[in-house]
């Protein structure tokens, strides 16, 4: 069988399912068996497929047709331009997010604590981004800090990881430490569900109460218990939960400098 073969019969399952881009899911996973860009894939539909690489496809297609994310079916996410191991211990990497590391280097802050870190793509990417910052990552997911210390060894990079709730691991460092927080928390609400494939990510990462600010109501009451407070905070939420965000950020005495899609930037007053 062909590449062009599989490939038609495969889009038509995926498309019946009710997957947004079957073409490119279809092409996503032949590209990553046969380690091949897209370029080569579109060029040589004619290749011949191995009965055994045939079956690796057909069973992850099944897979997606149950709308298991593709990147849980790869394994790994792109994230500001590099892959990162993914499982379904955590989240996968949203683009939007991406706003974190613009604001960042924009900031160039030299010490960075990264509250929430999953997957470990934004303290790792802070760290690539700006070699001379020191970078602490914290989760209380035991597993999701085992994916994002796989991450950072993968991309050689320097973090401190600690696993706590929140800031709680931080009060134990030196202010100096944490000049510029980064918390990216589970902000939907409990009875949004935007796709089928959101089921297979973890509720712990994504969901937080009624209104989805659950976690950042205990977050920025943790800001006002810091012995020194951060001078920058960014955060993410939904565009209809950022006047909230902002009155518990003034509660906290954080003022809004800037926002960035998704991401927001405050700044103690």
């Amino acid at each position: 069988m062909t590449i062009l073969e599989w490939l038609v019969p495969s889009m038509k399952k995926l498309a019946d399912a009710g997957v947004d881009s079957p073409r490119r899911d279809g092409l996503v996973l032949i590209e990553d068996l046969l380690e091949k860009d897209r370029s080569w894939v579109n060029a040589h539909p004619e290749f011949e497929l191995s009965n055994k690489q045939i079956k690796i496809l057909d069973s992850q297609i099944k897979r997606r047709i149950k709308r298991e994310p593709l990147a849980y079916i790869r394994g790994k996410a792109w994230f500001y331009g590099r892959f990162f191991e993914v499982t379904p211990d955590v989240m996968i990497p949203r683009p939007e997010s991406e706003s974190f590391i613009e604001l960042l280097k924009e900031i160039k802050p030299k010490t960075i604590v990264d509250v929430g870190t999953g997957s470990g793509c934004l303290a790792i990417t802070a760290k690539l981004e700006l070699s001379q910052a020191e970078v602490t990552a914290v989760d209380i997911d035991e597993k999701a800090l085992k994916i994002a210390q796989k991450n950072a060894q993968t991309h050689k990079t320097d973090i401190k990881f600690l696993t706590g709730s929140l800031l709680e691991p931080i009060y134990t460092l030196a202010p100096s430490t944490y000049n510029l927080i980064t918390a990216n928390l589970p902000y939907v609400p409990d009875n949004l569900i935007t796709s089928e494939e959101i089921n297979f990510e973890p509720k712990t990462a994504l969901f937080s109460g009624k209104d989805g600010l659950n976690h950042y109501r205990e977050f920025w009451k943790q800001i006002k218990g810091l012995p020194k407070k951060p001078r920058f905070i960014l955060t993410e939420s939904l565009e209809n939960q950022h006047s909230a965000m902002l009155k518990l950020a003034s509660s906290a005495n954080y003022k809004l400098e800037k926002t960035d899609i998704l991401v927001q930037l405050f700044k103690k007053s």
